[in-house]
């Protein structure tokens, strides 16, 4: 017999916020990913393009995690015109000695956004300036709003510009991140002047041609791209890597297959067999991050497999000491 808990989105909401503590649970992966022998296959995606959706599967073994975690993430990305969320999915947790499942995390896409913010989080803590506090979000939809929240877990931002395609939807989640955060945060419909004078910009939209383009960055700057997990996506312009003081990847594999990375190798901006920088090694002490105030950084974030065991190892250890979830024999 064995036995594995089921617990709902309404109750992982109650156990797993995004704070500090999250953000640290992340940060831990990708150190671990950096420096210890992690097993990660590549992302499995199905792609449907007629309904501009795809599906990725992700999973990684952690050296001295006890569980690991396989997600199967659906994004389908007209589902907003249908009243219902462009993002859901599924967690299943398993035990890294036996095999056997440990737990379900029914989320709906919830622990993946958790993760996908908390990622945003360290890779501010680690590339942009200390004193950054002017933000520039590019998207309003769910990620966007998580962003600007786990900014200011690690960064005293005072000051917010969202820009959307869809000015509405900009206006709605301005407004809603004013009224959550009290700082000033507005809509901005120009993108270039949204760009202007941000400490911090964060790319978190699933567009297929660049939105940061080469005159909208200047000195000291950070990006933080989230948006580009498919071959087919692309949110910086290529020559922005070719002038940024330090590119770092999440997972250098994987951001020359389908990252910001694959398109400036493509536009022969990046050589194919370039050294790399990865977030993990910053965070171990093993490469320098930002070297100064003037530094343009840009960290590329594809998602990866040691994100989601993190979150989802976490999740059961919360959902164990508040005796959460209903247990399941079979």
């Amino acid at each position: 017999m064995s036995r594995m808990t089921i617990l709902t989105e309404a109750e992982l909401r109650k156990i797993v916020t995004l704070d500090l503590d999250t953000v640290a649970g992340i940060e831990n992966a990708f150190r671990s990913l950096a420096t210890l022998p992690v097993a990660m296959p590549p992302i499995l995606r199905l792609d449907m393009p007629e309904q501009r959706g795809e599906v990725d599967v992700k999973t990684a073994y952690v050296p001295g995690i006890d569980g690991f975690a396989i997600k199967i993430s659906p994004g389908f990305f007209d589902n907003p015109k249908l009243g219902l969320p462009s993002v859901n999915g599924m967690m299943i947790l398993l035990s890294a000695r036996t095999g056997l499942i440990e737990a379900l995390l029914l989320d709906n896409g919830y622990l993946t956004d958790i993760r996908t913010a908390a990622a945003g989080a360290v890779a501010a803590r680690h590339l942009s300036r200390a004193d950054s506090k002017v933000a520039a979000i590019f998207g309003a939809g769910m990620q966007a709003r998580l962003q600007l929240e786990a900014l200011r877990l690690v960064r005293p931002i005072e000051e917010a510009r969202i820009w959307a395609r869809d000015a509405a939807k900009a206006e709605a989640t301005a407004a809603y991140l004013r009224d959550k955060l009290g700082i000033l945060v507005r809509a901005e419909p120009d993108a270039a002047k949204a760009a202007a004078g941000a400490d911090v910009i964060v790319t978190t939209t699933p567009s297929t041609e660049p939105l940061i383009k080469a005159g909208f960055v200047s000195v000291g700057q950070h990006i933080t791209a989230m948006g580009s997990d498919a071959e087919h996506k692309n949110e910086i312009a290529p020559t922005i890597l070719g002038m940024a003081d330090l590119y770092v990847a999440d997972y250098a594999k994987q951001t020359r297959r389908l990252g910001e990375l694959h398109h400036a190798i493509e536009a022969a901006v990046f050589a194919a067999d370039a050294e790399v920088t990865e977030l993990g090694q910053i965070i171990a002490g093993e490469k320098p991050g930002r070297r100064s105030a003037s530094d343009i950084t840009i960290a590329d974030l594809t998602g990866t497999g040691v994100q989601d065991t993190a979150i989802a190892t976490l999740t059961r250890d919360r959902a164990r000491a508040a005796n959460a979830g209903t247990i399941f024999e079979s």
